[in-house]
């Protein structure tokens, strides 16, 4: 994890990049340093260096993600991070091009979809849009439309706690419930529970069903 800065100022923006291509960072972070004063910004390389760096600060005036990266895991990364902390926006950057991936990660609380294909003047201007309050699609994107409410599913995946997420998306890959308890360091009790809150708020019935369900995070 990197960080850039002057040292005994406070910045006046703080921004986290999490790509794992280091060449892209430094463009992001290039891109970002050239159009904003005095902002700092934070290079991590996978969700757990996110994670860590936005519990590790006071404020964090953005994020940005990367979709394909390690820790990820389709949309359960976006929704973990979106569950335990709502108040710093989210800016998906990716190589895609996919309508039907960006009006998702809108839908899982993403404040903006930017193609990594773009000019760097493009991404840096749709990174001051997200700052100034606004949701930001590619051109193309805001013809046909923008993205309306959050689907009913995307609405209950937002109800889940951040444990509740990663027990879901350990469920889904085909964990058991002492395989969870293991990764996790909780009892299997606590795992049951967790279980029983994730069928509830998902509105099914089984183990089968919520893995089905949660199918929505694949991109």
């Amino acid at each position: 994890m990197t960080g850039t800065g002057k040292a005994g100022t406070e910045p006046a923006l703080t921004i986290i990049i999490a790509d794992d291509h280091p060449l892209v960072r430094e463009a992001l972070g290039q891109a970002l340093r050239q159009a904003m004063a005095g902002v700092e910004v934070i290079g991590c390389s996978d969700l757990k260096e996110a994670v860590a760096a936005l519990e590790a600060r006071e404020a964090v005036d953005l994020l940005i993600l990367d979709l394909d990266m390690p820790g990820m895991d389709g949309f359960s990364g976006l929704a973990t991070v979106r569950a335990s902390h709502s108040a710093v926006p989210v800016a998906i950057v990716s190589s895609t091009r996919e309508p039907a991936v960006m009006r998702r990660a809108i839908e899982f609380g993403a404040a903006a979809f930017v193609p990594k294909s773009a000019a760097l003047e493009t991404i840096a201007s749709a990174l001051q849009s997200v700052l100034d309050g606004e949701v930001w699609l590619p051109p193309e994107m805001e013809e046909g439309g923008a993205p309306g409410m959050p689907d009913d599913f995307a609405r209950r995946v937002a109800e889940l706690t951040p444990q509740q997420l990663r027990v879901l998306t350990l469920l889904s890959k085909g964990k058991l419930n002492k395989q969870i308890a293991h990764e996790l360091s909780v009892g299997e009790a606590t795992v049951k529970a967790h279980v029983t809150a994730i069928l509830k708020k998902l509105g099914v019935r089984s183990r089968t069903q919520a893995v089905i369900a949660a199918r929505h995070f694949s991109i």
